[in-house]
């Protein structure tokens, strides 16, 4: 349950920007999963899922079936491939832009 619930029109649009501003769709070379991707800085890059991308995510099922599942932390490194692949074409512009 959210402990927190936004109602204002700015605090939604804030949330939009974070959440949702700049993403571009990639898809894994590998398992074809597509989930929305922006690079904030060379280091930095969010990640949004999508339950249907999660579900055609093999690397992600074979981490959820060991004991304890899946580290919240670890990430697909064939995404990660993909994703930097899409970087180098250009796809992807590096940099936030007005805090997002």
């Amino acid at each position: 349950m959210a402990s927190f619930v936004p109602t204002s029109p700015e605090t939604l649009e804030d949330q939009r920007l974070y959440t949702q501003a700049r993403l571009v769709e990639v898809s894994c070379l590998d398992c074809l999963a597509r989930v929305g991707v922006k690079k904030n800085s060379e280091h930095h890059t969010s990640i949004q899922w999508s339950d249907q991308a999660l579900g055609h995510c093999p690397e992600f099922a074979r981490m959820s079936a060991q004991p304890g599942g899946r580290p919240v932390y670890a990430g697909c490194p064939r995404l990660v491939a993909s994703i930097d692949a899409v970087v180098r074409e250009g796809r992807i512009p590096i940099g936030a832009e007005d805090g997002y």
